[in-house]
């Protein structure tokens, strides 16, 4: 849109993306163009435009004149970054946000040296779908396995449109610690230090993510920031084959436990790997109906005690005072480890989301998106998994 400035102006009146308005002292009057104008402008996007994309910037030119001082604000008054490059075009340096209107201002020297100011305002597209996301953890104290999570409701569906999101998040530690963003799948970005948290570290993650788009028609609406504290190390290890759960604080032996775990099968056998506890709950109804059994086991739906998750796929450490005598002897689970109701009780109160479980002796691996998998991952091949790293 071209925009002829007068001393004494207003706004332009309503033209298409793109087109061309003059005008005088009134807003939408019509107005012949002073035979030598102060300033002509080309601003984008134009007067009562609509269905602007938010990541289209915003952009200011003089092709006659100079102009001054430029605002471009929400209709809350929220600001919008915004400069002047080197070849004198003023530009918007942030995206906007979905289904919201804009105003525009710019400031030019008139003909008398007066200053004239144009408006113009804008209102950016409704998405098809809003593309929302959570941060976890939230608030709170957390082990030293628990990475940032920025977990999207749907994919984000190209590389291209993941390092979009990813060069826009960020994540400040105190004391200050290497790592590193990288996708687990399309829905999932972590950032996870070299080795495990210090204890005690401070994290502070930010999602300046309004006006991504994740897909087709899909764009995100808000912003997002979260922070936790890391709390003591407390790093278990399970032995299937000796049937045996050690817990380690800081480095220290402090309990052993006998256990069981999966039976030998495809589709019982539990998954060995570096796993990292997602959830606590005091009591879970545990139901076969939601998982894979082997041919002719018989269903169950049972409510079991001091749950500890720890895949996707129906992992637990927990109580399971039926298992008792093959504790420490003889795996009999369906995948998970089974403890006894005291032993678990106190597994479940001293540990935290967060904290790692290491598990060896079975030929069953645990795949990275069955769970927190960023530890199944060493340091150079988890930053590999980033976006912004070159195919």
């Amino acid at each position: 849109m071209s925009v002829v400035l007068s001393a004494c102006q207003g706004a332009p009146s309503a033209a298409a993306p793109g087109g061309s308005s003059t005008s005088g002292s009134e807003r939408g009057a019509a107005a012949s163009a002073p035979a030598t104008p102060s300033t002509v402008l080309d601003v984008f996007p134009a007067d009562l435009a609509t269905g602007i994309a938010p990541n289209s910037p915003v952009t200011v030119r003089a092709t006659s004149g100079t102009f001054g001082k430029v605002t471009l604000a929400g209709s809350q008054g929220e600001p919008v970054a915004g400069r002047k490059r080197s070849d004198g075009t003023w530009q918007s340096s942030d995206l906007l946000r979905p289904s919201s209107s804009y105003t525009l201002t710019v400031e030019s020297p008139g003909p008398d040296g007066a200053m004239a100011a144009h408006t113009s305002t804008f209102a950016t597209l409704k998405p098809d779908v809003t593309a929302t996301y959570s941060l976890i953890p939230g608030d709170g104290t957390v082990g030293v396995g628990m990475p940032v999570i920025v977990q999207f409701s749907s994919a984000v569906v190209t590389k291209a449109r993941r390092a979009e999101v990813e060069k826009r998040v960020t994540v400040t530690t105190v004391p200050h610690q290497v790592g590193a963003w990288g996708w687990l799948d399309d829905r999932q970005l972590m950032w996870r230090p070299r080795s495990y948290w210090l204890p005690g570290t401070k994290v502070t993650v930010s999602t300046p993510l309004h006006g991504v788009q994740t897909g087709d028609g899909k764009w995100v609406s808000r912003d997002g920031s979260a922070s936790f504290t890391v709390g003591s190390s407390m790093v278990s290890s399970v032995d299937m084959n000796a049937h045996r759960l050690t817990v380690r604080r800081n480095g220290e032996l402090i309990r052993s436990f006998p256990v069981s775990t999966g039976m030998p099968g495809p589709l019982t056998e539990t998954r060995f790997g570096t796993k990292v506890i997602m959830e606590r709950s005091a009591v879970v109804v545990m139901d076969s109906s939601t998982v894979a059994l082997p041919p002719g086991t018989k269903p169950y739906k049972i409510s079991v005690k001091w749950d500890l998750k720890l895949t996707g796929t129906g992992e637990y450490i927990h109580s399971a005072p039926w298992s008792v005598a093959a504790q420490g002897h003889q795996n009999v689970s369906h995948g998970c480890t089974n403890m006894a109701p005291a032993d678990a009780e106190w597994m479940f109160n001293h540990s935290r989301v967060g904290d790692i479980v290491k598990y060896t002796g079975s030929s069953r691996e645990f795949r990275p998106s069955e769970g927190i998998g960023v530890w199944v991952y060493d340091f150079a091949g988890w930053k590999a998994r980033s976006a912004l790293v070159p195919a």
